[in-house]
Formats: C-alpha cells, sequence, structure tokens
C-alpha cells in the first residue's frame, strides 16, 4: 500500500490569533511553524497502514523552502519520502494547492511510483480551506470521505470512521481514494532519536508550481470575537456550602 500524506506549514499559535494587515493570512512574525493536529493524526494512520500492508509514506507540502523543517519532522517518525512543491502559499487559493498536488500524482504514478491512497488534514489550520480534499479527488476522479478520524484498507478499499450529525459514520470507498482527516482518532508518535537520524539520508524531492497561480479568492479572513463568561458567586467561606451542595445536587454530581 503507497500512501501519500499532505501537509501544511502553519504558524504554531497557542494563544490570541494576530491577522497580517492584509488580513489574507495569520500574523506569524513573532512565532515558530507546525502543522496541524489533523495531519499529525493523517500521517500517524499512514503509518499504521503502511506498517500493516508493507507499504510507504509520502509527505506532501505545498509551500516555502522553510517548510522542509516539517517534512523532516515527519519522516523521522517514520515515512519513507517527501516532496517539496515551493510556492509563497499565501499566492495559493485552495484550487491552487489542489491542482499542484493532482500534478505530483500524476507524475508519480507515470514513473511508476503511483498511490493507492491519499491523506490530508480536514482542514487548513490558517486559512481554514475545507476544499482542497474535495478539489483533488474531483481532478483525480477518485472517491472521497470527508472528516474520518479513522482509516483502514481491506480488500481493495478504504474503510473510514468519524461523527456524523446522526452519530458514528462509517464508509467504504475502492481504492485509490481520498481521505481528509480528523485529529482525535489516534494518538500521533514522537519521533525517535534513530529516527532523526535517518531523515539525513533522504533526499527530498523540489518541484516549482506546474503553472501560475489563480490565488485565493476570499475577500478576507476573520477573527471571531472572544466569547464572553459568566461567573456566578456562590458565596464566601462557610456561608457558601450550602449552595455549593445544591450546585453538586443540580449537576447530578451528588445524589
Amino acid at each position: 500500500m503507497r500512501i501519500l500524506v499532505c501537509v501544511k506549514r502553519v504558524p504554531d499559535v497557542a494563544g490570541s490569533i494576530m491577522l497580517a494587515a492584509d488580513e489574507q493570512s495569520v500574523d506569524a512574525r513573532h512565532v515558530g511553524y507546525t502543522v496541524s493536529n489533523h495531519e499529525n493524526s493523517a500521517v500517524e494512520l499512514a503509518i499504521r497502514i503502511a506498517d500493516a500492508t508493507a507499504g510507504s509514506v509520502t509527505l506532501l507540502t505545498v509551500g516555502p523552502d522553510d517548510a522542509v523543517e516539517q517534512l523532516r519532522n515527519l519522516l523521522a517518525l517514520g515515512c519513507q519520502a517527501a516532496t517539496l512543491v515551493e510556492a509563497d502559499p499565501v499566492a495559493l487559493g485552495p484550487a491552487d494547492v489542489a491542482r499542484e498536488i493532482a500534478a505530483v500524482i500524476e507524475d508519480h504514478a507515470a514513473n511508476g511510483s503511483g498511490y493507492d491512497l491519499v491523506l490530508l488534514g480536514n482542514d487548513a489550520a490558517d486559512s481554514g480551506d475545507f476544499q482542497v480534499g474535495i478539489r483533488l479527488a474531483y481532478a483525480l476522479g477518485w472517491p472521497v470521505v470527508n472528516g474520518a478520524s479513522l482509516v483502514e484498507t481491506a480488500d481493495g478499499r478504504a474503510i473510514t470512521r468519524g461523527d456524523g450529525p446522526e452519530g458514528e459514520e462509517t464508509f467504504s470507498v475502492p481504492l485509490p481514494a481520498v481521505v481528509t482527516v480528523r485529529e482525535g482518532g489516534v494518538e500521533p508518535r514522537y519521533p525517535s532519536l534513530k529516527g532523526r537520524m535517518a531523515t539525513k539520508k533522504i533526499q527530498i524531492e523540489s518541484r516549482s508550481l506546474s503553472t501560475d497561480p489563480q490565488g485565493p479568492a476570499r475577500v478576507k479572513l476573520l477573527v471571531p470575537p472572544a466569547q464572553p463568561s459568566n461567573v456566578e458567586v456562590l458565596g464566601e467561606g462557610e456561608a457558601a456550602a450550602a449552595a455549593v451542595v445544591d450546585l453538586l445536587e443540580s449537576l447530578k454530581v451528588l445524589r
């Protein structure tokens, strides 16, 4: 089983999010970079499937040259290869990203290195785009499942599980297929020292854009206002004991 996992270099924002002056991207001047939790889960699922099928995992990102750092961090987990399509991510829209991923997949297939399964994060952690997986599947003519927490393969099919409006949803689609992954289904692993040393021997394939980008169609990004929190003071000292008991009973903590 040959698996491709698409990741994106995004700002490692732990606190409040600040936007760039043009409101088209997250201001990353004072933070580091990482990949999203969705994509970390996708990598973990890919490694598990590859281990179970004597397969391999290739990573792909469309972004700046600095994204090599994120690729090498993920290679250290047990992936075998990586491709970087060098581009300014701010200048790309989801249609551009999907087109570039499809171009890589088609080129690799023509060279005898096609993929059985492509995994992506459910959405972009910085721009909130949910479109790349669907656009990619459309470009390839492959089936697609969105928002899976678990992915397995058997008998030439991908079996996915994830939360839906009515509870857990299970889908079975023929391979090759595209699946977007949500975090929570698996616990991503950490790289070992041996894994980090091994990545130094891996040559990352570098490519340029296959065509001029159309650019993002978004008007601007918005940061939702902070939700106000309400605090109710139950009392002070011993006088608050009865109110605390009443509250715990109302929450069915005490009966």
